[in-house]
């Protein structure tokens, strides 16, 4: 009952500031999923492995486009990536040189390295069946 009175007071919130929740993009009781591209579950933000698998399944970079969506995935994941500095470096170099695209060993290494990385940091990501995620909702009055 208590979960329903939550409920009651955003909606009375809601109607006092003239806002609307689309139902279609609602969901309640829920524990755990895909919020805004990441995995939100009970122990906090996780990366999106889709997002994980679309890396891991590219092969080299055979044109500037193919490395700039590399670089654009990687980005999707960088707050995950420890060193992401680092570990992006050489493909954003080699944006620099857009005249003479070649793929390298060096670059091919990294390529390597950042998949190897990618599946010993989240090959044990679990999913987030029968966990219940906490919502914490604070009222101001006055506001």
């Amino acid at each position: 009952m208590a979960n329903f009175s939550v409920l009651e007071l955003i909606h009375v919130l809601l109607g006092k500031y003239r806002l609307k929740l689309n139902p279609g993009k609602c969901a309640f009781g829920v524990s755990g999923g895909r919020f805004l591209g990441f995995m939100v579950t009970h122990w906090g933000i996780e990366a999106n492995p889709d997002k994980i698998k679309a890396i891991m399944d590219m092969g080299p970079p055979t044109s500037i486009n193919e490395v700039q969506r590399l670089t654009g995935r990687i980005a999707a994941l960088s707050r995950f990536i420890s060193k992401f500095a680092e570990k992006g470096l050489p493909f954003v170099k080699i944006l620099r040189n857009v005249k003479n695209f070649q793929w390298t060993k060096e670059y091919q290494q990294a390529f390597e390295d950042l998949k190897t990385y990618l599946v010993t940091t989240f090959a044990g990501q679990t999913g987030t069946r029968g966990h219940s995620v906490p919502l914490h909702i604070r009222y101001i009055p006055g506001r």
